[in-house]
């Protein structure tokens, strides 16, 4: 494959049917070579966990004035278009994804993409390393890296993905190299309704509580774990 979109994302955690995406990131690549670039960062709605910033370097500071999912998610499906995805470990970067543009009414639900797994390859390929991580194979590649940064991550994918196509393309089994259907089924997770909110408003305010979420923009499903959590820990 020498065109495609290599996509990364960071996120509050790594679930995604409970965590949200913070950042964005992507390169197209055509005939082999990197041509055009995304990046943004994303609103999740919520602080984030103090490993998280340990992680990314990512702070609720560079989040306060990031644009909302329903800015950046439209924006990221216009950049990748009909391309073939490519990613370090796919299917969690595909999953965040579908997951936002699902909830957002930008795709359906049973809308597959096609995508390659750089990590994949590594395992099939590489198995005598003592890791197959980005990070590890960009040092093992002298691939130039920024870790745990989307744009960084997707731009050293797709070097990674270059430097194993010239290692194994013509030995390895061709079909270790062939996009594949990222298939992920999700349902559209319905905002949280009037009386949700309400409720909720009621017990941070009833109870004096700091939460890390905002209540505005919960779904239907977080919203009622928000309130059993709260209910069973402070009573009603």
């Amino acid at each position: 494959m020498q065109d495609f979109t290599a996509i990364d994302v960071e996120t509050t955690g790594l679930n995604p049917k409970t965590e949200k995406i913070i950042e964005v990131g992507a390169v197209k690549v055509r005939n082999g070579k990197i041509v055009e670039r995304f990046d943004s960062l994303v609103h999740p709605g919520r602080r984030l966990e103090e490993r998280i910033t340990e992680l990314t370097g990512i702070t609720d500071e560079m989040l306060k004035d990031a644009p909302l999912p329903e800015k950046v998610i439209p924006e990221i499906l216009d950049f990748i278009g009909g391309d073939i995805l490519l990613g370090h470990s796919i299917m969690f970067d595909y999953s965040f994804l579908k997951r936002a543009a699902v909830n957002l009414g930008l795709m359906k639900s049973k809308d597959n993409g096609y995508g390659i797994d750089t990590l994949k390859i590594a395992r099939c390929c590489l198995r005598e390393l003592e890791s197959r991580s980005l990070p590890f194979l960009c040092n093992y590649y002298e691939i130039p890296h920024e870790a745990h940064r989307a744009e960084k991550d997707a731009e050293a994918t797709a070097l990674l993905y270059g430097k194993l196509v010239e290692e194994f393309g013509k030995t390895a089994e061709s079909s270790l190299f062939a996009p594949i259907q990222l298939v992920y089924q999700i349902k559209r997770e319905a905002p949280a309704n009037k009386a949700q909110k309400e409720r909720l408003y009621l017990l941070v305010q009833k109870h004096k509580l700091v939460i890390d979420y905002e209540i505005d923009r919960l779904t239907r499903n977080e919203a009622s774990r928000l309130i059993d959590k709260i209910i069973l820990k402070y009573g009603r």
